[in-house]
């Protein structure tokens, strides 16, 4: 298989240790300058660890056009390379330090109506709540049905179109590859990014579960609804034969007697 080369091969070889304090000093500069930066910060060896931030980077793993420049970015964004990654609908932009500040972005194009009703659809009664679907404490069904490559929320390589501001011809640079791991770590954290990224709201999943539901409620059936005509023998009782209740008779009220007082008129002296 043939090598892919880009502009950094040819420099002379940087420390892992170097790499991370030419970032931290990169990072600082630019907050110095009042910049509001989102780095991604690895802590360990493992770029993720919950459910979306590894099905992100397996499903990542298996794309074979990828297999050349991936290794490449799971060393930079180990090393602190990425100093800023920032998530909005449909695009990903990021700040890479290598030999010098480099700026990638990645366009994904949003989830089809189509397929997103689909999901909501084979997902529908499986997902209690948003926490449980965040956290992603779900059935096997459930996961299998999200990440399925090609019609599940993680977008497919033809989905994926990056660019990057350093002089590596290849289609995909490692400064590239190292965003799209910091995606996974970034995941990790905060889940529901995912959803902002494909443009879909992950609030409909819940609420396609709580329309099958209310579908499914009924009203009592006329056989179980008592009519009054039927107490009687329903009890063993005869309820006209019963005494009335006694009415309550308003208390009387208290009427104050008059008070009589006699003036005697004094005579003068």
């Amino acid at each position: 298989m043939a090598r892919y080369y880009d502009y950094d091969d040819f420099k002379d070889y940087v420390s892992v240790a170097e790499r991370r304090a030419m970032a931290a000093r990169e990072l600082a500069k630019l907050r110095k300058k009042g910049r509001e930066l989102s780095p991604v910060v690895i802590e360990g060896r493992t770029i993720a660890d919950t459910f979306w931030g590894e099905a992100w980077c397996k499903i990542l793993e298996r794309y074979s056009g990828f297999a050349n420049r991936l290794p490449r970015g799971r060393s930079y964004v180990r090393n602190g390379s990425v100093v800023d990654l920032q998530i909005a609908p449909g695009t990903v932009t990021a700040l890479v330090s290598g030999t010098t500040m480099y700026e990638v972005k990645l366009t994904v194009s949003p989830v089809s109506r189509a397929q997103w009703t689909n999901i909501c659809r084979d997902c529908s009664g499986a997902i209690d709540s948003v926490v449980e679907l965040l956290q992603g404490r779900l059935s096997k069904g459930v996961m299998t049905r999200l990440c399925v490559e090609g019609t599940g929320l993680f977008p497919s390589p033809k989905e994926l179109v990056f660019t990057c501001s350093c002089p590596d011809w290849a289609s995909m640079c490692k400064h590239v590859a190292a965003v799209l791991y910091g995606i996974g770590a970034r995941l990790d954290r905060q889940p529901e990014l995912l959803f902002t990224l494909r443009r879909v709201d992950q609030q409909d999943l819940i609420a396609k579960a709580g329309s099958d539901l209310a579908r499914t409620r009924t009203v009592p059936a006329k056989a179980k609804v008592l009519a009054s005509d039927n107490l009687s023998d329903l009890f063993g009782i005869d309820i006209a034969s019963l005494p009335a209740p006694k009415p309550k008779h308003p208390a009387k009220r208290r009427v104050a007697k008059k008070r009589t007082v006699t003036i005697t008129k004094l005579s003068q002296a």
